[in-house]
C-alpha cells in the first residue's frame, strides 16, 4: 500500500471503531430509559423513546456492517486488522440484541404497573440488576476503546453477579405466586423482564470476550473466567 492508501485504510478502521462506540452510546441511553420505566409508572413517553432508540440502533448496525464489508472487499485486510473488523461485526450484533431486550423490558414494565405487591421486586431488584448490566456494557465498551484485556476480564467476572441476581428474583416471584395467585400474571411479566436483563449481561460479556479475542487472537467464548485470565497473562 502507498502512504496515501495506508492513511485511507487507517481512517476507515477508525470510522468503524468510532461507530461501535456511537452505537454503544445509543444503547446506554436506551438502557437508562428502560431503568426509568421500571422505577416509575408515570411517564408513558419513555416507551416510545425506547422504541425510537431501537430504530436508531438497527440503522447503525446496518451502516457499520456495510462499512466492514466494504473494507474487506477493497482492502483485503489480514491478521490483526481482519480480527478487528470481524470483532466489530460481532460487537454491533450484540449491541443490536441488547437493544431488542431493552425494548422488551420497557414494554413488559408497563404490564406490571398497578401491582403494589410486586413493585418492590420491579423497582428495586430488577432495576438494580439492570443497572449492573448497564455498568458491564459501559466497561466493556471502554475496554474495546482502549483494547484493554484486563478491563475486559473484569467485565466477564461481573456476569456471575447478574446470574445470581436473576436466580434471586425468580425465587422471590415464585414465593409471591404461591402466596397469592392474583400476582401470577404481573409476576410472570417480571420473570420475562429478569430474563431479558440476564441476556443483556450475557451480551455485555460477549463484547468483553471479543476484546480479548481481537487483542490475543484467541476465541475465548466458551472458556472459564480462570482460563481467560490465564490467556491474558501470557505475553
Amino acid at each position: 500500500m502507498t502512504e496515501h492508501t495506508n492513511k485511507q485504510f487507517d481512517a476507515e478502521m477508525e470510522a468503524i471503531r468510532s461507530g461501535v462506540l456511537s452505537m454503544g452510546g445509543v444503547v446506554e441511553q436506551q438502557l437508562m430509559r428502560a431503568t426509568a420505566a421500571l422505577e416509575k409508572e408515570d411517564d408513558a413517553g419513555l416507551i416510545d423513546a425506547v422504541g425510537a432508540d431501537e430504530i436508531a440502533i438497527n440503522r447503525l448496525q446496518v451502516a457499520i456492517d456495510q462499512q466492514c464489508a466494504q473494507i474487506i472487499a477493497r482492502r483485503q485486510p489480514t491478521a490483526v486488522d481482519l480480527r478487528m473488523i470481524l470483532t466489530v461485526s460481532k460487537i454491533v450484533n450484540d449491541l443490536e440484541r441488547i437493544g431488542d431486550e431493552v425494548k422488551k423490558i420497557a414494554r413488559k414494565a408497563v404490564e406490571t404497573y398497578g401491582s403494589a405487591r410486586l413493585a418492590q421486586v420491579r423497582i428495586y431488584d430488577a432495576a438494580k440488576t439492570l443497572g449492573t448490566t448497564m455498568t458491564m456494557l459501559r466497561l466493556a465498551l471502554d475496554a474495546f476503546a482502549r483494547l484493554d484485556v484486563v478491563a475486559a476480564a473484569d467485565v466477564i467476572d461481573r456476569d456471575a453477579a447478574v446470574d445470581a441476581a436473576f436466580a434471586s428474583i425468580l425465587r422471590q416471584l415464585v414465593s409471591y405466586m404461591m402466596e397469592d395467585p392474583r400476582t401470577i400474571t404481573p409476576a410472570l411479566e417480571i420473570v420475562f423482564i429478569a430474563k431479558s436483563i440476564e441476556r443483556i449481561g450475557d451480551h455485555a460479556k460477549n463484547i468483553a470476550e471479543a476484546v480479548v479475542q481481537v487483542v490475543k487472537g484467541k476465541d475465548v467464548r466458551h472458556a472459564t473466567a480462570d482460563e481467560i485470565r490465564a490467556e491474558i497473562a501470557q505475553p
